[in-house]
């Protein structure tokens, strides 16, 4: 059980870093994008692809944190 804990705890600890070394930057970055220049598009095609991609893995992760997080908890 303590193990299901830990593996639990770790895994939303890493979507939640990931939160704030991955995802944050970008859309800070997006946020100093000009809508109205020519480059908008590109830089909205660049950052949706590695962001939802990034997005999928700490979806997977926040998920199976939770599904170790609910399994320690039934096996006490």
């Amino acid at each position: 059980m303590v193990r299901l804990l830990l593996v639990g705890s770790a895994l939303y600890l890493a979507s939640i870093v990931m939160t704030f070394a991955f995802h944050i930057p970008r859309n800070d970055n997006l946020d100093l994008v000009d809508p109205a220049s020519a480059g908008a598009a590109d830089a909205w095609s660049n950052l949706y692809t590695s962001w939802t991609a990034g997005n999928h893995v700490r979806t997977v992760t926040s998920l199976a944190g939770a599904v170790s997080l609910i399994v320690a908890l039934r096996v006490q």
